[in-house]
């Protein structure tokens, strides 16, 4: 009897190890495997700063030792996947990020200081996260559209943010 006890106890353990699947459909999970796999860029199984720096420097953004540290610093501890898809399911329990959070996320995408190129922008709304459909993407390039520039293709970012930060002058 004490082994099977023993049995259905480590049962529980991973059952409840694994809960954060659960929130997700299978296509979801796949989804930030594929996420995970792309910025994961030493294939060691967690997200460090030399990853880190490798996707900004996909996007065409600096980033220096303090920033990654403090993005890193976000987590609870080493950024395996299954801490990776926690950080996502902590986002969509219904947490309200603070505009700190919004204005970081749209910073994100500056070429340079103030600008957002509008190529890279829609093509990184399609590829990661809940990604976005060519549709919806160009229904809020329409909403945007106030706030780019069609001879260089870049979008004054903040005037993007002063529409989703409250009290934001920048």
């Amino acid at each position: 009897m004490a082994p099977k006890g023993s049995k259905s106890s480590s049962k529980k353990a991973k059952k409840s190890g694994s809960n954060v699947f659960d929130m997700f459909t299978q296509g979801q999970v796949a989804e930030f495997k594929d996420g995970f796999a792309i910025m994961d860029r030493d294939r060691d199984g967690v997200l460090g700063k030399d990853d880190l720096r490798g996707v900004y420097d996909e996007i065409g953004r600096m980033a220096n030792e303090d920033q990654l540290g403090e993005m890193l610093s976000e987590a609870p501890g080493p950024i395996n996947f299954t801490t990776f898809l926690q950080m996502f399911a902590a986002k969509q329990s219904g947490e309200v990020d603070g505009d700190d959070v919004v204005e970081k996320s749209f910073r994100a995408f500056e070429k340079e200081s103030g600008t957002i190129d509008c190529e890279n922008f829609r093509n990184m709304l399609m590829a990661f996260g809940d990604k976005f459909s060519t549709e919806e993407v160009d229904e809020c390039f329409k909403a945007f559209e106030d706030f780019i520039d069609e001879d260089t293709g870049l979008m004054d970012a903040n005037e993007l943010l002063q529409l989703f930060v409250a009290g934001s002058s920048n």
